[in-house]
């Protein structure tokens, strides 16, 4: 198992991973790739998100790939906090493929996720995830995970929020 960074090399493997998710968008929302939009023009434009442009904060994207080439999972690195960060999607954001999950996978894609951080010098680390999710709950707590204060958006939808020292 290895982070790869998106690229062309990984086109067809990507639309494979997106296919099997039945939400219209897939988490994290970076990977999401619009229908009708070519993959060389996707790639540009999550080039341009990276380095904070649009109002963003600077950011990495990582695939988590098997030894058969096949991506297992996704995952978005951001390098700082923004009021919107601190509170609901925090530094890190990651997903396993539907097919793959409960097999360990979202634990070491995170623990591979805090080494960036530790590069990047980010030192307390914030991953959040909604309150049905006991799953990605026990994965962050798996890390290191220590839960702060929750957050409830104005929809109604309730954020755990954990903090990871490093």
């Amino acid at each position: 198992m290895r982070l790869e960074r998106p690229s062309l090399n990984w086109e067809a493997e990507h639309l494979a991973y997106m296919k099997e998710w039945d939400e219209d968008r897939i988490k994290p929302s970076s990977f999401h790739w619009p229908d009708g939009i070519p993959y060389e023009a996707y790639l540009e434009h999550l080039a341009t998100r990276e380095v904070g442009q649009g109002g963003r904060m600077p950011n990495t994207n990582y695939f988590l790939v098997d030894d058969d080439e096949r991506i297992i999972g996704m995952v978005n690195i951001r390098h700082g906090l923004n009021d919107y960060l601190r509170m609901v999607d925090g530094h890190i954001g990651y997903s396993i493929r539907p097919s793959e999950q409960r097999k360990g996978y979202a634990t070491y894609l995170l623990s591979e996720a805090l080494k960036v951080t530790d590069q990047l010098g980010i030192r307390s680390v914030l991953v959040t995830c909604n309150e049905d999710n006991i799953g990605s709950a026990a994965v962050i707590l798996k890390n290191g995970g220590v839960e702060d204060e929750s957050f409830t958006e104005p929809h109604g939808n309730i954020v755990r929020r954990f903090w990871i020292k490093r």
